[in-house]
């Protein structure tokens, strides 16, 4: 339980942090040094003791009424998934424990092998992909196939260089790895730990705890011999289990559409070649 308290003191300091004093009509004093809110700034606009406030920032308080939460999600501008993410930390039922959810349902693989003109990946909670059909691998070489980890791409120098808003789709990406992942498990720890290391924005972006489910965008693509096309994308979780389908489509008439019928003829004619290779020579 005190992890559990913890992890709501962090979430609270680092929220109240982002919330500047003119966000919610307070007059910033030219004296003023504290980044964001004060905490009883914060409990005044929740309308709550300063006291309390305290006790919650510091896990001394167990189970705070969704009145509560709610009333800390208003003060602290979060939307309603933000505030149901605090409302889940604070009174237990965040996380699922996490497991070694390698297996993609037979029913999402077959999927996958009819959507010969789709482009379609299946990833589990920490962004790890785990199966890709053709189309996916040729859009994306190296880092749409399995075994590639999508939080460590964005963070790379060709995604900075190429991505058409880095920094919006990096605040993304880590808000969907903290709201989905299990801070428990090895797999996530092992990301956080290499980008906090290695990479010189991901620990303030990680340290913002923010929390997002990500549905919909787009992505930029370089095609050879067509360049730079942007594709739709759609995040479909599967049920039953914590893997998400993510799938790509073009708008017609656009490049990207053109994009993704050359696409389809190489892997096409790449699944012809290596099924003539196979066969046995004519006797």
């Amino acid at each position: 339980m005190s992890e559990q308290r913890n992890e709501v003191g962090e979430y609270l300091r680092a929220r109240r942090a982002i919330v500047q004093p003119e966000d919610v009509g307070i007059e910033r004093e030219a004296s003023r040094r504290v980044a964001g809110l004060r905490r009883e700034e914060v409990a005044r606009l929740a309308g709550i003791s300063p006291e309390y406030y305290l006790r919650l920032e510091q896990g001394r308080d167990r189970q705070p009424s969704n009145q509560v939460v709610n009333a800390l999600g208003r003060a602290l501008l979060l939307d309603a998934e933000s505030t149901d993410y605090l409302r889940r930390l604070a009174q237990g039922g965040l996380y699922t424990p996490f497991e070694d959810a390698s297996t993609v349902d037979d029913s999402v693989l077959a999927l996958l092998d009819h959507w010969s003109h789709t482009p379609a990946f299946v990833m589990n909670r920490n962004q790890d992909i785990l199966v890709s059909n053709p189309l996916a691998c040729a859009l994306g070489p190296g880092y749409m196939e399995p075994g590639a980890n999508l939080v460590h791409q964005i963070f790379s120098a060709a995604s900075r260089e190429h991505a058409a808003d880095w920094e919006r789709t990096a605040h993304r990406v880590v808000a969907q790895l903290r709201l989905r992942g299990d801070p428990d498990d090895p797999r996530l720890q092992e990301i956080v730990g290499t980008l906090s290391m290695k990479d010189p924005d991901f620990p303030a972006i990680w340290a913002r705890h923010d929390t997002a489910s990500q549905r919909t965008g787009v992505s930029r693509h370089y095609i050879d011999p067509i360049g730079w096309v942007e594709f739709n994308w759609q995040n479909l979780d599967i049920p039953g289990s914590t893997h998400v389908l993510v799938t790509f489509w073009a708008d017609p008439g656009s490049p990207a559409a053109a994009a993704g019928v050359h696409l389809a003829a190489r892997v096409q004619q790449g699944a012809q070649l290596r099924t003539s290779a196979a066969e046995p020579p004519a006797s």
